[in-house]
């Protein structure tokens, strides 16, 4: 496992939340302090959750898992689009289509209709067609590709999702809430966790910030899934003659609703001896 410091939290200003009055009185938890009207984001605890959701990110990652990463904001979708490629996960960054997630099976026949578009674009070059065709073809494979290229190869249902910014993806949240499929999430000084089950308090508008996150959590599925691969010493000799199976998979079941309430339990227990501090 591969841990983020305080220090590396500090130089990425992941501390910084937003105004004092722009706050969700929610995130009172994971508030350090007030300076200047701008909350403090404690970075204590956005370690300890972070270790906690980076547990459950190995945990898939042993099971074969996938996580779809989401960040449609203008500071993430670079970020988002990079680390996920390089950890061949799937992604969303141009916008999230309503249903992507509960009307999976719609998704997929758009995704099949871009890539017979592709094909017969491909095939049809060679042949005698109008411009005026080509050119509508080509439109409509541009619009399903903005939407669809980061998810083409999702053949089935994620079976995590990490968001970057909870109000902007809250859409994606309450589907994959109805689906039971567990979020990780970077949630801001001025947002709302309802419906993540793995929360990370921070900076959700710095790229420096979204990019210290979405970046190790990358690399941790890339350092895991390469662990996985890796045969023994043992199993190195025996492949000389003959080709090593491939690991049964066992899928990661998401955690119970109980666990769910006894998370936010914690969070609400935390809140109550703040205020009773506050108050003395």
């Amino acid at each position: 496992m591969s841990n983020i410091s305080i220090r590396e939290m500090i130089d990425a200003g992941v501390h910084f939340g937003h105004q004092s009055k722009y706050w969700n009185p929610k995130m009172r938890p994971f508030i350090y302090t007030t300076y200047k009207k701008l909350h403090i984001i404690n970075l204590e605890k956005s370690v300890t959750y972070y270790n906690e959701a980076q547990k459950f990110i190995e945990k898939l990652i042993t099971a074969n898992s996938t996580i779809l990463f989401v960040g449609t904001k203008r500071a993430a979708r670079l970020i988002i689009e990079k680390y996920a490629t390089n950890a061949n996960m799937p992604y969303v960054t141009s916008r999230w289509l309503g249903g992507m997630l509960t009307n999976f099976n719609t998704v997929k026949k758009s995704i099949a209709k871009l890539d017979g578009l592709k094909s017969n674009i491909a095939s049809t070059q060679s042949e005698k067609i109008t411009k005026k065709e080509s050119l509508r073809i080509k439109k409509q494979i541009a619009k399903l590709d903005k939407n669809l290229f980061g998810i083409k190869d999702l053949q089935k249902l994620p079976d995590a999702l990490f968001v970057v910014d909870t109000r902007y993806e809250k859409i994606a949240i309450q589907e994959a809430n109805k689906l039971n499929i567990p979020v990780i999430a970077i949630v801001d000084s001025n947002n709302s966790f309802e419906g993540v089950e793995y929360i990370i308090p921070g900076n959700d508008d710095s790229m420096s910030s979204i990019e210290l996150f979405v970046k190790n959590i990358a690399n941790l599925i890339i350092k895991n899934k390469n662990a996985i691969q890796k045969p023994s010493e043992n199993q190195t000799n025996k492949s000389t003659s003959k080709s090593i199976k491939k690991k049964q998979v066992v899928k990661v079941q998401p955690k119970s609703d109980n666990s769910k309430i006894s998370r936010k339990k914690k969070i609400s227990k935390e809140a109550t001896s703040i205020s009773k501090d506050k108050s003395t």
